[in-house]
């Protein structure tokens, strides 16, 4: 990943919070310009066909603990860009990296998306029902003899 200065930002670049909302980040799916309160990354040309954006999107969530971690001193919270540019993504087989980006998508859209997380934990809890309401009304058959 690299940090470009001073242009357009490509759409698939993922903005961080360097300042003030240290913690953040977003993947922005269009062309962008941001303020130097963000620091944006985006793919180099030779990384493309290594990199994954939506896993190097749900790896930024260590990057987000990484930067609270390293915050420079003074009177306005800052993170310490000398240590974020020696942040390193792991480079690992990008099949792996697909996997791994689309089942966090299943389970941000089951936690954050109520038309589609909600409907699937009611159909659970309903099986789950179904499930100990036939298992407390079964009983031996009792013969009168």
């Amino acid at each position: 990943m690299e940090a470009a200065k001073n242009k357009p930002f490509s759409a698939n670049s993922i903005i961080v919070s360097t300042s003030a909302t240290i913690g953040e980040h977003a993947l922005i799916k269009v062309d962008f310009l941001c303020n130097q309160r963000f620091t944006c990354l985006t793919l180099k040309k030779e990384y493309k066909d290594k990199f994954d954006m939506m896993f190097l999107y749900y790896y930024c969530f260590k990057l987000d603990v990484f930067c609270l971690a390293n915050l420079n001193k003074g009177n306005f919270a800052s993170v310490d860009m000398s240590k974020f540019y020696k942040f390193k993504f792991p480079l690992i087989d990008i099949s792996k990296q697909k996997q791994i980006a689309l089942t966090l998508d299943r389970f941000d859209k089951l936690c954050n998306n109520i038309s589609d997380g909600l409907p699937a934990e009611i159909a659970a809890r309903q099986k789950q029902y179904e499930y100990y309401r036939d298992k407390l009304l079964t009983f031996k058959e009792v013969t009168n003899e």
